[in-house]
C-alpha cells in the first residue's frame, strides 16, 4: 500500500549531472582556500547554499551538491552527496496528517529552488518513481547496472523504505549509493533523496545480495556522516 507525502520536490539526475558528480573526487584539485574555489565555481557556474544543506553548493545542473571540507574538487578522500529530491512524508502519528508548519516552511527554501518542480498529496511511488529515473542516468553513465539493489529504510529518520542502488567506481574507489537519506537539518524529519559518493576505504567489498541486514549497515555506514 502506497505511504502518503505531503511534498515532494525535486529536480531529476540527468546522465551529464551524473557524469560530473563521479568525476569530482578525480578531477584537478583545487585549493581549499574561498578564493581558490570561487574561481571553480564561477568556471562551472555554480554558486554557493546556506539555506538548503548547510556548506554546499548549486550545481550548474540545479542540484544541491555537499561535501566534507566544502571542497569537492580533486580530493579522492572526501565525501559527498548530490540532493536532487526533497521529501517530506506523511507520519503516522501525524492523526489528521495536516504536517507542522514549520516543516512546510522549509520545504518551500526546496519548491522555491531554480528549475525545481513541487508535487502534493503523493506517496513514495512518485519518490520511487524519481529515484528509478535517476538510476538510468547513473547506469547510463557508468555503463552498468547497479550491483546491489535492496529496499531499506537505511540512514532514514522517518517515512518509509525506498530503493537504495549500490553501484563502485570502476577502480573500484567510491561507492555511488542512490536512495533516500535523512535530512539532518529540520532533525531528520524531512528526507532527501540523493546519490552519494563516498571512499571505499575500509569497506570495498558489498556484502551478498542475500542479505539485508548487511548491506543496510554497508549502506548506513558510507552515507550517513
Amino acid at each position: 500500500m502506497p505511504s502518503p507525502v505531503h511534498i515532494l520536490a525535486c529536480r531529476p539526475l540527468t546522465r551529464g549531472a551524473v557524469a560530473e558528480f563521479v568525476a569530482l573526487p578525480t578531477g584537478p584539485p583545487v585549493g581549499d582556500d574561498f578564493d581558490a574555489v570561487d574561481v571553480e565555481l564561477a568556471r562551472r557556474g555554480w554558486v554557493w547554499e546556506e539555506e538548503r544543506v548547510s556548506g554546499s553548493f548549486i550545481t550548474g545542473y540545479g542540484h544541491v551538491l555537499c561535501s566534507d571540507g566544502r571542497n569537492p574538487f580533486g580530493h579522492p578522500q572526501g565525501r559527498s552527496f548530490l540532493v536532487f529530491g526533497e521529501v517530506y512524508p506523511a507520519q503516522e502519528s501525524d492523526e489528521h496528517m495536516t504536517g507542522e508548519p514549520w516543516l512546510l516552511e522549509s520545504m518551500d527554501l526546496w519548491t522555491r529552488t531554480p528549475g525545481w518542480e513541487r508535487y502534493e498529496a503523493c506517496s513514495d511511488q512518485d519518490c520511487e518513481a524519481l529515484l528509478t529515473r535517476a538510476a538510468r542516468a547513473v547506469t547510463q553513465h557508468l555503463g552498468t547496472p547497479p550491483e546491489r539493489t535492496v529496499l531499506s529504510d537505511a540512514a532514514v529518520v522517518v517515512g518509509p523504505a525506498m530503493t537504495h542502488r549500490i553501484w563502485r567506481t570502476p577502480t573500484p574507489t567510491h561507492a555511488l549509493i542512490l536512495g533516500p537519506a535523512a535530512d539532518n537539518g529540520p532533525y531528520g524529519y524531512l528526507t532527501q533523496l540523493q546519490l552519494s559518493c563516498t571512499p571505499l576505504g575500509g569497506a570495498p567489498e558489498l556484502p551478498p545480495a542475500v542479505d539485508g541486514d548487511a548491506l543496510t549497515e554497508w549502506i548506513t555506514a558510507h552515507v550517513d556522516w
